[in-house]
């Protein structure tokens, strides 16, 4: 295990996140009917086709190649305990149709050996926006990894500018083309963020456009 990951001990993470729509970032009908006083964005990139971009793209989204690519220090990593909320499975219509079936997580980690995220790891991310610096702490509420679909969210933690959930699925489509989506919903955090409402939209956009970038092809050349 890498000095910059631990693993918690039972009870360490407990602290909730900052809002109750835990696992809404599934939803279909998102952009629709987001959780109430809760914004939503869903963005979508064509990072381009075959099963070496597939595999590329997706262990570099497994590692925080998206938040590390769009600038982000990942700091503070910890891997949990494994036994951590999973989300809601949701019906093609949006209704819910129960939890997801979550258990202790084995540790799985890159060829640098980075812990691999997993469900109920916590990150601190930090952004630099000219002389200042802002710290958002997160949790990793569900992981999906099937056949053509991978990913994950994570939801706010106490000290985060915003409350909210952020999902970042990657998808392997019938003609072999491989996408990126980002899905969010979210709001100011405290009073004193809702002063700064529309600074923090701004940020929110350029980041999804960061994120989005992130893991295209031509930005890493």
């Amino acid at each position: 295990m890498t000095a910059a990951a631990r693993r918690g001990r039972p009870g360490a993470d407990a602290a909730p996140v900052t809002y109750g729509a835990i696992g809404a970032t599934q939803a279909p009908d998102l952009l629709q009917y987001p959780p109430r006083g809760f914004k939503p964005v869903e963005r979508s990139i064509r990072l381009g086709s075959g099963e070496e971009r597939w595999q590329t793209s997706r262990s570099a989204l497994l590692s925080w190649g998206v938040q590390r690519g769009a600038g982000l220090e990942v700091r503070d990593i910890d891997l949990g305990t494994g036994e951590q909320y999973a989300g809601i499975r949701y019906n093609d219509d949006g209704t819910p149709a129960g939890m997801r079936e979550v258990g202790r997580a084995e540790d799985v980690y890159d060829e640098s050996g980075e812990p691999q995220i997993s469900n109920g790891m916590s990150a601190v991310l930090r952004m630099h926006l000219g002389p200042f610096t802002v710290d958002a702490p997160v949790r990793v509420v569900y992981v999906v990894e099937d056949e053509n679909r991978v990913g994950f969210a994570y939801g706010t933690l106490a000290g985060h500018p915003e409350s909210g959930e952020e999902a970042f699925m990657l998808e392997r489509r019938a003609d072999d083309s491989v996408w990126l989506t980002v899905r969010a919903f979210s709001r100011p955090a405290s009073f004193g963020w809702r002063l700064l409402s529309p600074v923090l939209r701004q940020v929110q956009k350029n980041m999804t456009a960061k994120y989005l970038r992130a893991l295209h092809p031509i930005s890493a050349a």
